[in-house]
């Protein structure tokens, strides 16, 4: 087992991670974990745990766990948008088929609200994306 273990592990946490090296090369032959470095996503910083000074390798290893961890995070971003438009479907058919006039009373107003202010940001974004596209060319 100890011969598979990776020789980072990353605890994730709010806004990134606390980074560990693994080591189970020990007399004890159990696994050692030291907290090495803490690791923002937010703005990328990258910031040595206590006085360490931190290897090529382990940087290394934490930018590419960093990359990897912002294109994760980026992909559930969409994944939860898709979701929402799905959802949004269903609450489309549970308004025409199911609700009751006293359910649609009390949710239409927070939805409309919603929606009005979702579909204005949505259109000012593609005006914008529409004007950088005519001005490129």
């Amino acid at each position: 087992m100890a011969g598979d273990l990776p020789d980072y592990y990353f605890r994730i946490r709010e806004n990134g991670a606390a980074v560990f090296r693994v080591d189970t090369e020990n007399r004890q032959r159990r696994i050692d974990m030291e907290e090495i470095a803490i690791v923002n996503v937010k703005n990328g910083n990258i910031k040595p745990h206590g006085d360490r000074k931190l290897t090529p390798e382990d940087l290394a290893e934490i930018r590419s766990w960093l990359e990897r961890r912002v294109a994760l995070l980026a992909a559930r971003d969409v994944d939860d948008i898709l979701r929402a438009v799905d959802h949004m479907n269903l609450t489309t058919q549970w308004v025409q088929s199911k609700a009751t006039d006293a359910q649609l009373e009390e949710i239409t107003d927070t939805l409309l609200l919603a929606m009005h202010d979702l579909r204005s940001v949505l259109v000012r974004k593609k005006a914008d994306r529409l004007m950088k596209g005519e001005a490129a060319e």
